[in-house]
Parts: C-alpha cells; structure tokens; sequence
C-alpha cells in the first residue's frame, strides 16, 4: 500500500496541470512582444533560424518545443518545419503554455518560452523575461 501511495504522490507531482488561457487575455499582444525579443532585426522572421540551425521561424521554436505542444494537442498536426508558418508557430506557443504554464502572465509566458517547462522560474531567463515585458508594456493596445 505504501508503495501505491508513493506512485500516486509521484504521478501527481509530475503530472502539469493544462490550464488554458482565459478569454479575455490578448494572446496575439503577448505572441507578438516575443517575436519582438526572438527575431528583432530580421526582415522577415518566418525565415529566421537561430541557436546555430536549432530554432526555427519567428518565434525560434526548438524542436521538442513542437514536439511537447503537438503531443499535447495532436489537432494541430503538421511537421516541425512548419513553425516557420507564424501563424501555425502561434498555435505551438499557445498549445505549450496551455500545456506547462501555471498562469497567463507575461513574465511567465516569456520565460517558459526561453527557458522550456520551468523557464518561469530560472535565473538565467530573468532578463529575457523582463525584456519582453518592457516591449508588451510598450505595445498598449
């Protein structure tokens, strides 16, 4: 029974819970100050590849990335090169964030986006994060 016990306490722990994004958050806002921090410079950021070949499109999505967010909601299908299409990098974004973030604050968006599942909570995203938060602040719409 013990040994149940501690199973279960387990899959819980490391189970994330999906919360999805509430109806009046502005998503595209949000989507849109990352690009700005991902692909600044680039004339067109669908063609943007970064972290030497490892990130695609414009909002420099990995490739476990995708594979995290696709498995987590298989409707959205496609392949990995596909991110390169904003609109479809859009929907991987939000499958992720629905899928590993806890609440839908910019700073937390930013950081797992940088960071991966944690990011929010990492030291080493603490300047990405407060830069997007500088360019959403910036974009009150």
């Amino acid at each position: 029974m013990k040994t149940l016990n501690t199973l279960i306490i387990l899959f819980v722990t490391s189970t994330a819970v999906a919360v999805p994004p509430p109806k009046d958050i502005d998503l595209d806002r949000i989507l849109d100050a990352i690009q700005k921090v991902e692909t600044g410079g680039c004339k067109d950021p669908s063609l943007a590849v970064g972290d030497n070949g490892k990130a695609i499109g414009s909002l420099q999505i990995h490739y476990p990335y995708w594979k995290d967010a696709t498995d987590f909601d298989p409707s959205i299908g496609g392949k990995y090169s596909d991110c390169t299409d904003e609109a479809y990098a859009r929907k991987i974004a939000i499958a992720y964030f629905t899928r590993y973030s806890p609440n839908w604050e910019i700073e937390t968006l930013a950081g797992i986006h940088n960071g991966g599942t944690k990011g929010h909570l990492r030291k080493a995203t603490v300047k990405y994060r407060a830069k997007v938060a500088k360019i959403y602040a910036a974009d009150a719409r």
